[in-house]
């Protein structure tokens, strides 16, 4: 369990840091943009964000939840213990998706201002989503 809880959170670690990437590639090739883009792009964009993050309510609760009850039971029970790292890896991979619409709308031509949300939001799923070790503690 140590070995795959380490590994997750490298990986969201990791994810993290390239949301900060996203953020500054996205200034520096993004200023470029003269033209004025759509705002109904804007708008679907931001619906499937809303969709991303639903989306990863639902896959925690599909995949997270039942394999965390699992492994408070028996820990070393291997299916459980992969379908807790999948589940991780899959909120984190939505989470970033987030971020990348972000960057999508900084290279047609958005304005900072209007993609940090996107970013911001990528983080703090990730953020909010952490880890954690399963334990069979009430309370």
């Amino acid at each position: 369990m140590d070995a795959a809880l380490r590994i997750v959170r490298m990986i969201r670690v990791a994810l993290m840091a390239s949301v900060v990437l996203y953020a500054l590639i996205g200034e520096v090739v993004g200023r470029g943009a003269t033209s004025e883009p759509d705002t109904t792009l804007y708008f679907v964009v931001t619906f499937l964000a809303i969709a991303d993050v639903g989306v990863i309510v639902v896959m925690r609760r599909q995949l997270v939840v039942p394999a965390e009850t699992a492994l408070a039971k028996q820990p070393q029970d291997a299916t459980a213990l992969n379908r807790w790292r999948a589940g991780y890896i899959v909120i984190y991979g939505l989470s970033e998706t987030v971020a990348l619409f972000g960057l999508v709308l900084r290279f047609l031509g958005f304005s900072f201002s209007h993609v940090a949300t996107f970013y911001a939001v990528g983080l703090i799923l990730m953020m909010f989503f952490g880890p954690r070790r399963p334990s069979n503690e009430l309370g």
